[in-house]
């Protein structure tokens, strides 16, 4: 067995624990630079371990699956996407359904998603352009970008024939995001009517009434779309009609909000780094410039618009903690870690220590190439935004190619300064800037209009 883990007074506990559940950022870089990058929090029942060191994270992700519980008592993730989905699985129903979602996440059809997210991109740039003085404008890019994830994400899910119900799907998904937010004293289950808790279970039936009327339509007429999930899914026959529902609520929770926020975030950053932005948009130029298609070969020659995407996430990813319960007892880091304690390991805390980045608060897309051989093998195991392992996020594929693009495409076709300093972090389930992301926007140009 390994050492205790290093705790702060007790005293002080109740107020972290509070602070740390409304607004985690602050506190986990409180703690580190007071503890390490390993720590413990409560007691009892309610006892956590947090873990951001990036050894230590390569050895959580390399243990059996069975040494943790996904179904825990502190995953309120359930009430909303379902008790059926992968995300709140374990054992054989966590393999089963993930594996089904798996196949239809397939590459060849990833590939055939990347000319819909540059056509919708540059459907979302006209609506901006369509508003757009001049001279330019001070505007919010978060609602933008958010209606453009989830039209994307929507049109991947079901094919081009549920568009006309995308902005549905968006309102049925806000309480409940908005709910997975609030305090835990907020989400304890009861059976009351005319809550939040009750408005969200009614939005989540109506969400479940739309789905099964599209697995209705795939079995009496499949299009034959190679690109429809949803029509992978009820083909495959694995996953029951709920179990279908609950992954396609994961799949819309999860790619929507998650996505958009970590754009919000790069154009936050690219922003306030004019060179970046500008290498973006020569970039677009060149690459789209001498596309026939765009596809898969299109992406792959976007590289500093993936670098830009991976030093964001690097800096924000979506999810500042991520909750496994121990089922039994573990040793990371060479702290002891009994059965039953949440472990919350922190892609952000990874992503931003010392030993693994030079500079590491610093926005830098070139650090990815400009790092030795020892520097990147370090960063390798440090940039965990989507985890690693068999309970990796499934949707990282589409996220990254989602990011690339997008941003290519907006840097090819607008300009953008910054209107105010960084924007703090906000949020426990999904890490977005406070505030939006309000910018100065005008167009780049009209070669490309």
């Amino acid at each position: 067995m390994g050492n205790a883990l290093p705790t702060p007074a007790l005293r002080r506990q109740p107020r972290l624990l509070q602070r740390l559940l409304r607004d985690p950022s602050p506190v986990l870089d409180e703690l580190r630079d007071e503890l390490g990058p390993i720590y413990g929090l409560g007691a009892g029942p309610a006892r956590m371990a947090v873990v951001g060191d990036p050894v230590a994270l390569r050895e959580l992700f390399a243990m059996p699956a069975e040494s943790f519980r996904w179904k825990h008592k502190f995953n309120v993730l359930g009430f909303v996407v379902g008790p059926g989905s992968m995300i709140v699985s374990d054992g054989p129903d966590h393999t089963r359904r993930r594996k089904s979602v798996q196949t239809a996440f397939s590459r060849r059809r990833l590939n055939g998603w990347i000319p819909t997210i540059v056509e919708r991109t540059d459907a979302a740039i006209e609506g901006v352009f369509a508003d757009l003085p001049a001279d330019g404008a001070q505007i919010d890019m978060y609602p933008i970008g958010r209606a453009l994830v989830l039209d994307i994400v929507v049109r991947a899910l079901f094919g081009p024939r549920m568009a006309p119900h995308t902005a549905t799907i968006g309102e049925l998904f806000e309480r409940p995001q908005a709910y997975l937010e609030s305090s835990f004293l907020a989400q304890l289950p009861h059976p009351f009517p005319y809550t939040r808790r009750a408005r969200v279970a009614a939005d989540r039936r109506a969400l479940d009434a739309i789905i099964d009327a599209q697995i209705d339509d795939r079995r009496r007429e499949p299009s034959g779309d190679p690109t429809d999930v949803l029509e992978a899914l009820v083909i495959d026959g694995t996953l029951s009609d709920s179990e279908i529902r609950d992954q396609v609520a994961t799949l819309i929770g999860a790619g929507y909000d998650t996505t958009a926020a970590s754009l919000a975030w790069m154009l936050t950053l690219c922003a306030r780094s004019p060179e970046v932005w500008k290498r973006l948009g020569d970039e677009a130029d060149r690459v789209f410039g001498s596309a026939v298609d765009v596809d898969h070969v299109t992406l792959a020659a976007l590289e500093f618009a993936d670098r830009t995407m991976r030093e964001t996430l690097r800096l924000h990813p979506a999810g500042v903690v991520s909750p496994r319960e121990a089922a039994t007892d573990v040793t990371v880091g060479g702290y002891s870690v009994p059965k039953g304690t949440l472990i919350l390991w922190s892609a952000y805390l990874a992503g931003r220590d010392a030993t693994a980045w030079t500079d590491p608060l610093e926005f830098r897309p070139d650090r990815f190439v400009e790092a030795t051989a020892e520097q990147k093998s370090l960063a390798d195991i440090s940039w965990v935004p989507f985890g690693r392992g068999a309970r990796n996020c499934i949707g990282f594929a589409l996220a990254q190619m989602e990011l690339t693009l997008i941003v290519a495409r907006l840097a090819q076709r607008l300009s953008i300064s910054a209107t105010g300093p960084v924007p703090p972090p906000r949020g426990m389930v999904v890490n977005r800037p406070e505030g939006g992301a309000p910018m100065r926007v005008s167009a780049r140009g009209e070669t490309v209009r």
